[in-house]
């Protein structure tokens, strides 16, 4: 059998190159394969820190048997989610459609022309109640196929023609400040005020929800969008859901309290979650919010780095097969590591307790008050790192992928700017070079590599609107302006292949030259990160305010056209619009400008700084010499009476210049 999977770039298609299955990549010869056997595509889906995922391969694709089954039937397709988000987005809108809900391992059965029939998620290898085994569904698929055909052939036609109905162009429908208000309104409605967050377990962590109320509670003063923000930012550090020793946040919680969570780290939720607290302790000051953004840097710095400067996708929810393995402690391993007293102190401190708080007796790590004693949590804290460091560890996805890490470098130089963390900016600078010299082929952006070798597949809208939002971010942190005309490539490119040519606003998500997909996937909607359109639209309005006078009002004329299309979107389910109500709220506040100019490195620091500190969410902060050649911002902006100058602007409105940090702070 020969073993198609070997060459990926992607580490899931490698964990699956020695099953027996015959696996295929997506790609025109499984197409032509299962053309010429006239037999049903049978498509498998996930991600490598998937913890399902792994059952279902432990389970049926590792076993001999469901694999003749598997291999007689039909042509067994492997995709990693996370390199083909189209492919995903495609079949996952036909799970649901089928099933009401959706997630991986997703299952589908699909006609030799890529039409899906048949959908579904994981598959036990024995009958449950209500559930067939996966053996009797591939017999029940295979024999309906060999008996009825075009009947499957027609229903899945059926099915797309339904999708099709479903997913066009939202409606044009204004986000003016009525609406941003409404969105708050349904938010509070929704938030459950016992725990954080919202709705009940499993329990995501919402970070472009709460970045949309804390510039909202900055614009407006609302007490009750900071509030909710709080109550969410405090619960989620201090559960399960983060890592107490070594900082960084889980996927979800299983439960309502944020105690369990699902072990896997993903690079998307962490780059969202540091912005999101560096903004917040920019805006309160609060010490929490403060250790969070240090302490998930670091871990981004340090577990996701990879040698090429890039930042790996993800680490594994498994441990051996175990879930949590190298997480959860009892309260004897607490003894074992601490002795008595600091075991008694620490399991206090982290809720550790007898009966456990996950499985086998063991627990999750929370911390629901600052441990005071700073010496003895550093001596406590070091000695369980140590310990942990000995067992086995999770294993790392480390391809690199274009979006996340745009999310990654837009969250570093942000918070190393309003920080003072030159290493922060130094590590977004490292993942902005290697993306550019590496993923950007011919003009065209490609969506992952790995060890330095880029893959095939294209970039999708996420991919060049968040590595240009990303690029940009840098740009202000450093005045660099390399990374003010990358950016400006990416998005020329967005404009011209991804928008819908009949509507004004409406994007889809693969390029007009892209590999066509039986539907071509157009999703508004924002889930665990940005939706590839709010993302653009966010790059464009900051472009806006960074490119020359002809691009910028180009650039806001169509960020503003697509956030008039997410009104009812915003209204009717915010929780699935964080990022483009964040957009909104930029929009809103002008968005805020800051273009300091000085000769003087040192007082031009200053004032940088502080505006870095200062500034409303959204905002644009970029210092440098007056005139600087390429940095369109700091045109016609000179020094005042020789002295650096700081320029503010809301929209198209400026204030006159200010020298002094004082002046300043009081001017934002």
């Amino acid at each position: 059998m020969p073993n198609r999977l070997a060459a990926s770039t992607s580490p899931y298609l490698l964990q699956h190159a020695d099953n027996p299955v015959d696996w295929w990549p997506w790609g025109p010869e499984a197409l032509a394969e299962a053309q010429h056997r006239n037999v049903p595509i049978l498509l498998s889906v996930g991600y490598a820190a998937c913890h399902w995922c792994h059952v279902m391969a432990h389970e049926s694709f590792e076993d001999e048997g469901t694999a003749a089954l598997m291999n007689a039937n039909f042509v067994n397709i492997k995709v990693d989610r996370e390199e083909r988000p189209d492919i995903d987005a495609v079949y996952m809108t036909a799970t649901q459609a089928m099933t009401g809900q959706g997630g991986w391992p997703m299952t589908c059965f699909l006609t030799p022309d890529g039409q899906p029939f048949h959908c579904g998620t994981y598959y036990p290898p024995r009958p449950r109640p209500g559930m067939p085994s996966f053996p009797q569904l591939l017999v029940a698929v295979a024999e309906a196929w060999g008996e009825r055909p075009e009947e499957l052939r027609e229903g899945a036609g059926q099915i797309m023609a339904h999708l099709a109905e479903g997913t066009g162009p939202l409606k044009e429908s204004v986000v003016d400040d009525e609406a941003l208000a409404g969105a708050v309104a349904k938010l509070a409605e929704e938030e459950d005020r016992v725990n954080g967050g919202f709705g009940g377990a499993p329990k995501f962590p919402p970070s472009m929800v709460l970045e949309f109320l804390l510039r909202h509670h900055e614009r407006t003063g609302s007490a009750e969008a900071l509030s909710i923000v709080e109550r969410a930012a405090n619960a989620m550090a201090r559960g399960g859901l983060y890592d107490q020793l070594a900082g960084g946040f889980s996927r979800y919680s299983v439960d309502a309290g944020w105690v369990v969570p699902h072990f896997e780290k993903m690079l998307y939720d962490n780059a969202l979650l540091l912005r999101f607290y560096a903004h917040l302790f920019r805006r309160s000051e609060l010490p929490l919010a403060e250790r969070i953004t240090e302490e998930t840097a670091a871990f981004l710095l340090r577990d996701l780095r990879t040698d090429e400067g890039g930042f790996a996708a993800s680490l594994d929810a498994d441990t051996d097969g175990v879930e949590g393995l190298t997480y959860v402690w009892t309260p004897a391993e607490l003894v074992e590591v601490l002795g008595e007293k600091d075991a008694e102190w620490a399991a206090e401190l982290f809720k550790v307790t007898p009966e456990g708080t996950f499985e086998g007796g063991a627990s999750t790590l929370q911390l629901p008050l600052d441990p005071g004693d700073e010496p003895r949590w550093d001596g406590v804290r070091s000695a369980l790192l140590r310990a942990r460091a000995d067992r086995p560890q999770p294993g790392l996805d480390d391809k690199v992928i274009a979006a996340w890490n745009g999310l990654a470098i837009t969250a570093l130089a942000e918070a190393g700017l309003a920080f003072g963390r030159t290493q922060w900016i130094d590590a977004a600078a490292g993942a902005a070079r290697f993306l550019v010299d590496n993923h950007v082929i011919d003009g065209r952006l490609r969506r992952s590599s790995r060890h330095g070798v880029v893959g095939e597949a294209a970039g999708v809208l996420e991919d060049y609107a968040c590595l240009a939002d990303g690029l940009l971010a840098l740009h202000q942190a450093t005045g660099d302006p390399r990374w003010l005309t990358e950016a400006t490539d990416l998005l020329e490119v967005a404009l011209t292949r991804f928008a819908d040519p009949e509507v004004p606003g409406a994007f889809h998500d693969t390029a007009d030259d892209a590999e066509q997909l039986v539907h071509r996937p157009s999703d508004p909607g924002d889930n665990a990160s940005p939706s590839g359109a709010s993302a653009l639209a966010g790059a464009l309005l900051t472009a806006s305010a960074l490119a020359g006078p002809e691009a910028a009002a180009r650039y806001r004329d169509a960020a503003e056209q697509a956030i008039n299309r997410t009104g009812a979107l915003s209204s009717q389910i915010p929780r699935f619009a964080g990022h483009w109500l964040s957009v909104a709220e930029a929009l809103r506040a002008g968005p805020v400008q800051v273009a300091v100019t000085g000769v003087d490195a040192v007082a031009r620091a200053e004032l940088v700084a502080e505006a870095a500190c200062r500034v409303h969410g959204g905002g644009i902060v970029l210092g440098g010499v007056p005139d600087a050649e390429g940095v369109p911002l700091l045109a016609d902006r000179p020094l005042v009476n020789g002295e650096a100058a700081a320029y503010v602007c809301r929209g198209y409105v400026c204030d006159r210049p200010v020298t002094s940090v004082e002046d300043l702070r009081a001017a934002l």
